[in-house]
């Protein structure tokens, strides 16, 4: 997911979740309310508790764009924080950070170049090409459907462990 901050006075009184480990700082996972953050001379500084446990920390980094690639804003985890597991957490994250190009493309990659070469050294004539163009479209939507449906998968499974008086048959 893209998440940017314009400036690092924004992310002051919100809740992220950390999605990268950093030595000496909260683990992934971890749910830290931002108390300040200021620019200084060498970066940038963010004071932060982690919700759960109430340790104060303080983090240091060169650029805003450092910050957002450690931490991000999550509203569902931010509600239902104390329900769920860290593993819960931790697959979530996991999974909702999958985007076309990290997930999709390599496996695109490979099942294209299968299906090519499957295509064309055992179909001979129009007909390899026809049945590759066919088995590439296919192999497409497949993979973009079976991104979707893990994505949507995640957050069934958590809302129907949270039961939150939302059924799903």
């Amino acid at each position: 997911m893209a998440f940017m901050l314009y400036s690092i006075d924004e992310a002051i009184d919100c809740k992220y979740v950390v999605t990268k480990a950093l030595k000496g700082q909260a683990k992934i996972g971890t749910l830290i309310h931002v108390m300040d953050a200021r620019e200084t001379s060498d970066g940038i500084q963010v004071d932060y508790r982690v919700t759960r446990t109430g340790q104060n920390f303080v983090a240091k980094f060169e650029t805003i764009k450092q910050f957002c690639s450690w931490a991000r804003p999550d509203k569902f985890i931010a509600r239902h924080y104390d329900n769920l597991t860290k593993k819960e957490i931790r697959q979530y994250l996991r999974v909702t950070e999958r985007t076309f190009v990290s997930f999709c493309l390599p496996i695109l990659v490979v099942l294209l170049a299968v299906i090519w070469i499957i295509c064309l050294a055992y179909i001979k004539g129009t007909l390899g090409i026809v049945l590759g163009v066919v088995f590439s479209i296919i192999a497409f939507l497949g993979v973009v459907m079976l991104l979707n449906k893990q994505k949507e998968n995640v957050k069934l499974k958590l809302y129907s462990k949270l039961n939150i008086g939302v059924s799903f048959k």
